[in-house]
């Protein structure tokens, strides 16, 4: 599976849930499952480089402005969910966090933002598929840190001084 079938399969997952973070794991296990286990592994290795890609601290302040507040749980779940956007939306929201003002369209942060059933998704596939659980995908290990200088979440200003249109849009 290339980058451009796995972003495939997260647009179509999500255009047939119409957004929804929950209907978007469903939709996308189910388009897994038509596929062999080992494209199931490759779509997992995809989505696995890119959540810890986005192990970084300006998205986590970025997910901080647009939740009003991220734990570490709540950090992860929003990066499953900013992959569930698309690769337009991931890659501009890595280019530059900020931008995510103008990448997102309505944002509800009681629907939006939190996608950890996306995670799950190919391991799910896959051992539907199968009947045993998917073997160790042979990644890099995950950073022990965020990428970055570190963001003060607690200072609002900081906040809206680093993320203007974010704060001017979601917070203001």
């Amino acid at each position: 599976m290339d980058e451009t079938e796995f972003w495939q399969l997260v647009d179509d997952a999500r255009e047939a849930a119409d957004g929804d973070p929950e209907e978007q794991a469903d939709q996308l296990v189910e388009r897994l499952m038509r596929l062999d286990p080992e494209a199931v592994l490759d779509f997992a290795r995809h989505f696995e480089v890119r959540y810890n890609r986005a192990y970084r601290w300006d998205l986590w302040g970025a997910a901080w402005v647009l939740l009003d507040g991220a734990s570490d749980d709540a950090f992860d779940f929003f990066r499953c969910w900013l992959i569930g956007q698309g690769r337009e939306v991931f890659e501009g929201a890595l280019h530059d966090p900020d931008a995510l003002a103008e990448l997102l369209g309505d944002f509800d942060e009681e629907l939006d933002g939190d996608a950890e059933e996306l995670g799950y998704a190919a391991d799910e596939a896959y051992e539907q598929l199968t009947g045993t659980v998917a073997a160790d995908l042979d990644l890099a290990p995950p950073p022990a840190e965020p990428e970055g200088t570190p963001v003060d979440f607690e200072d609002e200003g900081a906040l809206a001084e680093r993320y203007p249109r974010l704060w001017d849009r979601f917070r203001a």
